[in-house]
């Protein structure tokens, strides 16, 4: 479906407000809590069993981040109309130009069709990046398709699809997460070279926010994934998922891999970090676009979602087995599990409802 067809689709208009942000009351403990002590047994010897897999219905464009409420998933994705074109000479900050584009958030039911579309963003700022969910909004970073470039962040319901503009920043943010126990916000920017943390005062508003990202920012330290898609699993922990290029001498094509990482938020470096040896049948890792981890249904192990291909994509179900795996004092020091109120990550909302397509920003 085409940019102008889309734009007929519209049903709806949803609200979008700067407001206060309303703090969630249901941090992430419960089921995120197990997942983050379960991602500490993933090695590169993990056994990944392929339990289904979902054929989406329609055009996907480019997915970013993924959260699952219910057995609905909802999927922040980019439109790209103009693809960013290299500058001739670097200009200030900017080696490209923002190109054109629509930002995304799909509401896909568990069979891959299409419940609703919010579009998000603002003229130039329209690449979503990673996305969040706390137990009451999804949260959705929008930026310019360049590095260094222009970002907005919303909230948005699952369940009407509304959303509301929390803040503007100065750089490229390519994922961001809501730690409710810690009451602050975390970004990633382009590539994840660089950590932000926003603080949220009693009513819910980012009090740092005037603060410029060159005080703001923290180097992330590693450099061994470049993380597509983040979620706060525990108090002060950040669960993300990447890949990348090994580029290889002569005319051999570059090799792609995916992995995963725990971040302790406190410190912003890795409690432990695997990659995810996990491909598609067109060499694409899984971890090359969104992904989400629950516990898995047979009460042990972890169960994955990955959607890594563009445009015409499939949600790849995978199941690990990580019982007997890890060293359980690790885990719980690691985790705290004790100081975490209990979370099972599902809505207070329906995530089930009428199709239908909403349009936020210009």
């Amino acid at each position: 479906m085409d940019h102008r067809s889309r734009q007929a689709f519209v049903l709806g208009c949803a609200a979008l407000v700067a407001a206060p942000l309303v703090m969630s009351a249901a941090p992430p403990g419960g089921e995120r809590a197990i997942v983050a002590q379960r991602i500490l047994s993933l090695t590169r010897e993990t056994t990944w069993t392929l339990a289904g897999k979902v054929s989406v219905a329609f055009t996907t464009h480019h997915p970013q981040g993924m959260v699952k409420i219910g057995d609905v998933f909802y999927v922040s994705s980019v439109e790209v109309r103009v693809p960013p074109k290299r500058l001739a000479a670097r200009h200030g900050a900017y080696d490209r130009d923002t190109g054109e584009g629509t930002g995304h958030l799909f509401k896909i039911s568990s069979t891959g069709q299409l419940l609703a579309d919010v579009l998000l963003g603002e003229g130039a700022i329209y690449h979503p990046g990673g996305i969040d969910y706390d137990g009451v909004h999804i949260w959705v970073p929008v930026a310019e398709y360049r590095p260094n470039g222009r970002s907005m962040v919303y909230r948005v319901s699952p369940e009407t699809m509304t959303a509301t503009k929390a803040f503007t920043f100065d750089d490229h943010l390519g994922g961001i997460v809501h730690d409710t126990a810690a009451h602050a916000l975390h970004g990633v920017s382009w590539g994840s070279r660089r950590f932000y943390r926003w603080v949220l005062d009693g009513s819910g508003r980012v009090k740092n926010v005037e603060t410029s990202p060159e005080r703001l920012r923290r180097l992330n330290p590693s450099h061994y994934v470049d993380f597509q898609d983040c979620k706060a699993v525990a108090l002060e922990r950040m669960l993300c998922t990447g890949v990348t290029t090994i580029r290889r001498p002569g005319d051999a094509s570059p090799f792609g891999f995916g992995g995963v990482e725990l971040i302790d938020l406190k410190t912003d470096r890795p409690i432990h970090q695997t990659p995810v040896l996990l491909w598609t049948s067109g060499g694409l890792p899984m971890t090359q676009n969104p992904s989400w981890f629950e516990p898995g249904p047979d009460g042990a192990g972890l169960r994955a979602y990955f959607m890594p291909e563009d445009n015409t994509s499939t949600i790849y179900i995978y199941d690990a087995d990580t019982r007997g795996l890890g060293d359980p004092l690790r885990l719980g020091d690691a985790i705290g599990l004790d100081e975490l109120p209990q979370f099972n990550g599902r809505s207070r909302h329906p995530a089930s409802g009428r199709r239908r397509r909403e349009r936020i920003g210009s």
